[in-house]
């Protein structure tokens, strides 16, 4: 059987000018993870539409593609043109899972929600001949889960080729979030065995590694013994976390044994009536100040995540949050523009107000504003997005973000990798475009081992710092989710894209992103 998997473009990543990094960031482990559950004799080619073309000349038997809201109209382009062709296929991921019946239009079958247990019983199905057009997550488990056909992603074309889910979910229940509807009907948290997870670990090759889980923090007694089992290793890695999660005593100085050197933290927002509109119950009454302090205290370096256009949000929001990000030392920061995902609380609860602006989900990208803020209007939450952008990534910004750190050698690295990130991303496009990302992984790697080297505090003089007004206060402080959470340029993130700490889910697909920005 010949099996064509795609990852179609998202909107955003499109231009013929300019390509930021984040769309070459993570190659998709949904579809990769899906293609280990394939017989040894099928022929199957994975197509990341961000990183090389689609070549359309072919004529596969099975067509299999992942659908988020930004690539929804690409995605249908691509399932019209083989289905005309006798192609059978298949879409899945967020999008469809949140709108099936729009999807269903321009598809042989349809999957909703993870894939652990659909996937398999349909190609059991297909090759029988009575495949159904739709299928339903039930059974939540990663138990039978195959080892992720990696020999069919090119390594060369991404920035972080080692990038690794271990979980599905998140046990958290914000409300812009897609979690809730994408895990609709079963568990929405739940991990592989740590032994299944170090075993995945050691097929890696090289040091660095990136955990897409929303959030890899999430069961405490998985990730501790998960670190445990990944000293000694010789890892050095990032993932997304809580605040909740930073401030338990003990957990994070494990991960920092074992290699955490950059984590990225859903801060979310500076005004803390916002985290009980949104349900962020996990941030609520926490001291953002003391997050970042031990995360520095430790040597982690912090990638913030902020979602603007909350109701208690006004036009003095930007300034507000960039200067407290900037104040404390943030290395990088991704900012978002709220956006009511399609199947999320969020969307359900703007559409009944009459706050949706329109349903072009090209515009659903987390930079578009979509519905109509409370405290200001569309273009003040636009402006003020893009204007946060800029202003935390000015040179004189990161310059006294950099001043913050006590030593000169964490000035340099500071600077370094803030400016680096952001600053030089025409030079990053030109190294995407020669197909040449993967060859900046050592200078990712040298800098990253610069952190972690400072002596973490012991485990019990660690505290649960509370602050009641701490977000309104100087001390404030996201399978292809059909399969296996890989991380979108933004929620493939991804995150979006909300779960967790995102994202990713780059800042598309989601409430937060793992781009760093």
């Amino acid at each position: 059987m010949r099996v064509k998997m795609i990852l179609p473009a998202l909107t955003e990543a499109t231009s013929p000018f300019f390509r930021p990094i984040k769309y070459s960031l993570f190659p998709p482990l949904g579809l990769a993870t899906l293609a280990g559950y394939l017989d040894p004799d099928d022929e199957v080619t994975l197509t990341d539409e961000h990183v090389q073309r689609v070549d359309t000349s072919d004529e596969p038997d099975l067509v299999v593609i992942q659908v988020y809201i930004t690539s929804a109209r690409r995605s249908y382009e691509l399932a019209d043109l083989y289905r005309a062709r006798g192609a059978y296929v298949c879409l899945g991921g967020l999008h469809v899972t949140s709108l099936p019946n729009e999807a269903s239009a321009h598809a042989d079958t349809v999957f909703l929600g993870p894939g652990e247990d659909t996937w398999p019983r349909f190609l059991a199905d297909f090759r029988a001949g009575n495949p159904a057009p739709r299928y339903e997550s039930a059974e939540r488990t990663l138990a039978a889960l195959p080892p992720i056909r990696r020999d069919l992603i090119a390594r060369e074309r991404y920035l972080v080729p080692n990038s690794i889910v271990v979980s599905r979910g998140c046990p958290h229940v914000c409300d812009f979030c897609y979690k809730e509807a994408f895990f609709e009907g079963g568990k929405s948290f739940y991990t592989q065995t740590v032994d299944a997870a170090l075993a995945e670990i050691d097929r890696l090759p090289g040091r660095h590694l990136y955990f897409l889980d929303d959030h890899l923090f999430g069961n405490a007694r998985f990730a501790s013994a998960l670190f445990d089992g990944m000293r000694g290793m010789g890892r050095l890695w990032q993932a997304a976390g809580t605040v909740q999660a930073v401030l338990r005593p003990g957990l994070l100085e494990k991960a920092v044994e074992s290699g955490l050197r950059s984590l990225f933290v859903g801060f979310e927002t500076v005004n803390a009536a916002n985290l009980t509109e949104q349900r962020k119950w996990q941030n609520i009454d926490r001291d953002y100040d003391a997050v970042v302090r031990r995360l520095h205290d430790n040597g982690v370096m912090v990638n913030g995540s902020f979602v603007f256009g909350m109701d208690e949000d006004d036009p003095g929001v930007f300034d507000r949050t960039v200067e407290w990000a900037v104040g404390r030392g943030i290395e990088t920061a991704t900012f978002h523009i709220l956006t009511p995902y399609p199947g999320t609380r969020l969307y359900d609860r703007m559409a009944k107000a009459g706050r949706l602006l329109h349903s072009d989900w090209s515009g659903y990208d987390t930079r578009t504003v979509v519905f109509e803020p409370a405290k200001m209007t569309p273009q003040q939450l636009e402006d003020g997005y893009r204007r946060a952008y800029r202003d935390f990534y000015r040179w004189g910004s990161i310059l006294r973000g950099a001043a913050t750190k006590p030593t000169l050698r964490g000035k340099a690295r500071h600077a370094a990798y803030a400016g680096g990130w952001k600053k030089f991303e025409p030079a990053w496009d030109l190294v995407i475009r020669a197909k040449r990302a993967g060859r900046a992984l050592p200078i990712l790697e040298a800098v990253l081992a610069g952190f972690g080297t400072r002596p973490a505090r012991p485990a019990d003089s660690i505290r649960e710092e509370r602050c009641v007004s701490a977000p309104s206060r100087s001390r404030l402080g996201r399978a292809w989710r059909w399969a296996a959470p890989g991380g979108s340029p933004g929620e493939r993130s991804r995150g979006a894209s909300g779960s967790g700490g995102r994202r990713p889910v780059p800042a598309d697909e989601g409430a937060h992103s793992r781009g760093d920005g």
